[in-house]
């Protein structure tokens, strides 16, 4: 790892506070040209809050941001850009029916002549360059819907490249990968980091923080635990700072008793997204559902949840056959869908988290066309104790939570609808 004297970022005691929630509080972070810096830490541990606060998203309520030696406010994420910071989301966040050339200079294309036609012979000059720098062939026409999710991340890298970032944070960049497309990528992140690029690496895979990453910082509770360098913690130890005390797993296995199907799939068929799907879920069982974005997985969890009913194909629950083209019939039937994307399919975040519990049993709760105000808070209270969602009080809007939060949320509506035989649904 090559280090300045002087930190590239640097953070100091840094803290954010929202509506009843301590998001941020003290916390110190640095960062190096030429380090990748992993960011780790429980769901609600204040890595999001922190990330968007470096990149302009939020304002810290105290501490100081010193950039290349200089004190500053990031203003705004447009601010961020300028300053050559680019954040790189798990999710592409591309124009997928544009080609890769267009992607890397949407909103800042080079133009020529009195009419300011755009300059495509010096877009693609400048993208050949980038490319080269990353060692990446990449046909710069190829849309980018028709490229691989691996490839997709290489064109996001490129764009900040091209913008002259200086600091690349990184999401969850792998969670969508295949083992050959991550080592690709990996490949990416090691020329950049000897190219002089200083990373924060977020992730929630220990044995990629220790395959890349030069240093590693645990937040737990909003609050800094520690950096270390990676070569002298283990694993076992960073798992005791972000939880807090000994763990002997981090996933330990529980024996349950299996019982009878209670959900059967069979030539299940959606033109164009999945072909003659065969599935069954026992009393009891966890299934597993495996794929990368665009395999079908998702597709198969929202048809079996009526939000795009299948082509073909049969479906029963508990032995019974079931017809199953609405979410609500889904619900009658015993099904529930925790969704990939929480922000628009799962939580309705300007709303309270009461509100977003009691969703899916209003009926039950209402009284002569009222909702029964101390049943829906009881209803709530269980679930938030229950689930351990960390919130300050019942009518906290979801939005001020943290993301796995929010998750247990989702999860807490479905379990308050009556008898749900079944949770179908993405990470």
């Amino acid at each position: 790892m090559a280090q300045d004297r002087q930190p590239l970022l640097e953070l100091k005691q840094i803290s954010k506070r929202f509506p009843g929630v301590q998001a941020l509080a003290g916390v110190d972070f640095t960062l190096h040209a030429g380090e990748v810096h992993a960011l780790i830490g429980e769901n609600g541990a204040g890595k999001s809050t922190l990330i968007k606060i470096i990149a302009g998203v939020h304002q810290p309520d105290a501490g100081e941001i010193r950039y290349e030696g200089r004190p500053l406010r990031i203003q705004n994420p447009q601010h961020a850009t300028e300053l050559g910071i680019a954040v790189i989301h798990q999710e592409p966040n591309l124009y997928p029916d544009l080609s890769v050339l267009e992607n890397l200079f949407m909103g800042r294309q080079p133009t020529r002549g009195p009419l300011g036609l755009i300059d495509w012979n010096a877009m693609r000059r400048e993208a050949e360059a980038v490319f080269r720098t990353l060692e990446l062939d990449l046909n710069l026409d190829a849309f980018v819907e028709d490229l691989s999710v691996a490839e997709q991340q290489t064109v996001q890298i490129a764009k900040a490249l091209s913008q002259n970032a200086r600091v690349l944070i990184m999401d969850e960049p792998t969670s969508s990968l295949s083992e050959k497309e991550t080592e690709i990528l990996f490949r990416v992140v090691r020329r950049l980091r000897d190219q002089g690029v200083g990373i924060i690496y977020i992730s929630h895979r220990l044995d990629e923080v220790f395959e890349l990453a030069d240093r590693v910082t645990v937040l737990r509770d909003g609050q800094w635990v520690g950096t270390y360098p990676t070569a002298e913690v283990g694993p076992q130890r960073l798992i005791n700072l972000m939880v807090g005390r000994e763990l002997t797993q981090l996933f330990p296995k529980e024996e349950a008793p299996i019982g009878q199907p209670v959900l059967r799939v069979r030539g299940l068929t959606r033109e164009g997204r999945f072909q003659d799907i065969d599935l069954e879920v026992r009393r009891g069982e966890i299934v597993g559902l495996a794929g990368l974005i665009g395999s079908g997985r998702s597709d198969l969890a929202q048809s079996i949840f009526g939000i795009f009913p299948p082509d073909a194909g049969e479906i029963e629950v508990a032995g019974q056959r079931v017809e199953i083209r609405h979410p609500w019939e889904a619900l009658e039937a015993g099904i529930a869908y925790l969704p990939e994307d929480r922000q628009r399919q799962g939580v309705i975040p300007a709303m309270s988290v009461k509100a977003n519990v009691s969703l899916a049993v209003l009926e039950k709760l209402t009284r002569a066309g009222f909702v029964a105000a101390a049943e829906e808070e009881r209803l709530a209270r269980e679930f938030v104790d229950q689930l351990n969602i960390r919130t300050p009080t019942i009518d906290q809007l979801v939005a001020n939570l943290s993301g796995g939060n929010q998750q247990k949320v989702i999860v807490a509506r479905w379990l308050a609808s009556a008898d749900a035989l079944v949770h179908a649904g993405d990470r």
